[in-house]
């Protein structure tokens, strides 16, 4: 664990009972992309839409709005543990008001939405960094997958908008609850 001396002077180590004399330090980005790497966000919606630039306009009622960002190290197993955890969790309202309830279980929709910007890297400058972002050739068969994989999940079509366009998303977030999932930190 990092730590400061009063004196401004670091330390390497563990906290001893003198913990009076130091001041913690908060992870730094650097220190924080080895541990968070967002791929999904997950919103409970009470509905949602998409424009694609020069198309329709695609809406959804209850259910989710997920943002999928695909990166080089993705891979099929990433797509499946993330499908089925999102189909099974338990964020939408029993009768008793408690989130007991999966989309799957209100019969709920799910919009999919290709987000690349989820990787972005602040470390340095003011201009995010994509660099994790996956090419195209690597993406676009995933995030089919990701979407086939929902629809079996849910045993039925899921909205999308379209890989890599210019998109108009929105939402009305219920609760609001908004949940990130990462393949790489299975909790």
């Amino acid at each position: 664990m990092d730590m400061q001396h009063r004196s401004g002077r670091k330390i390497h180590g563990r906290p001893s009972d003198c913990a009076e004399h130091f001041i913690f330090l908060m992870p730094t980005e650097h220190n924080l992309l080895k541990y968070i790497n967002v791929r999904t966000l997950i919103q409970r919606v009470s509905r949602a839409s998409v424009s694609i630039r020069g198309g329709d306009k695609k809406e959804t009622g209850p259910g989710l709005l997920i943002f999928l960002g695909i990166e080089e190290a993705d891979n099929e197993q990433d797509v499946q543990w993330l499908c089925k955890k999102i189909s099974g969790l338990r964020i939408f309202d029993d009768e008793s008001g408690v989130m007991n309830l999966s989309v799957k279980n209100i019969d709920g929709d799910a919009m999919i939405i290709s987000q690349f910007t989820l990787h972005a890297s602040t470390k340095k400058g003011n201009r995010p960094s994509y660099i994790r972002a996956a090419s195209a050739g690597k993406a676009i068969p995933l995030y089919e997958q990701f979407i086939s994989e929902m629809e079996e999940a849910l045993g039925k079509p899921v909205t999308t908008g379209k890989f890599g366009a210019m998109m108009d998303v929105e939402l009305v977030n219920s609760g609001p609850v908004t949940i990130g999932i990462d393949s790489r930190d299975r909790e």
